[in-house]
């Protein structure tokens, strides 16, 4: 192999689509795709600080981010520019679609955030999913999601997300 001739990463943008409306994009390395799971590496996209309090993402920060084509969730590793553990934050969304280079995921307001060391597990944003009006739009979806929510907790207080990622 020549020098001219590396090995570049396949290149996806993931698109995270709220209310009908994008909400971010941003490229992100493709690692994984077994058909139903597609796993992806990207910085931190958002800009500047976001300080939730318990957390705080930030210039530097690495998520390893999961998505599903057949759940109604993403999972995400957050690591700290120097490779430390943050934890995982955890979306509510509808099944991940990959187009083309896009990875298109819906975001249904609920979160999930559990600490590297498990102590710290908590639900994110339930009023804003109850504001919403899925429950009265798309019932269906609603349950799906409240579901989710659900067993993403379980596994977070069950010791991790180890069974999600083999």
């Amino acid at each position: 192999m020549s020098a001219n001739s590396a090995e570049t990463a396949a290149r996806v943008e993931v698109v995270l689509v709220k209310g009908g409306r994008t909400k971010i994009r941003y490229p992100a390395e493709l690692l994984a795709d077994d058909g139903v799971r597609v796993s992806v590496r990207a910085p931190w996209a958002g800009g500047g600080v976001r300080d939730f309090g318990f957390v705080r993402f930030e210039a530097g920060d690495v998520f390893t981010e999961h998505y599903w084509r057949d759940r109604w969730y993403s999972v995400k590793e957050v690591r700290a520019g120097d490779g430390t553990l943050k934890g995982w934050y955890c979306d509510i969304t509808r099944p991940a679609v990959l187009s083309g280079t896009e990875l298109v995921v819906e975001d249904l307001d609920l979160d999930l955030w559990r600490s590297a060391d498990g102590t710290d597990v908590r639900r994110l944003d339930e009023d804003e999913f109850a504001e919403s009006g899925l429950a009265e739009t798309d019932p269906e979806a609603a349950s799906a999601a409240v579901a989710a929510l659900d067993e993403l907790e379980a596994l977070a207080r069950g010791g991790g997300f180890e069974k999600l990622l083999p």
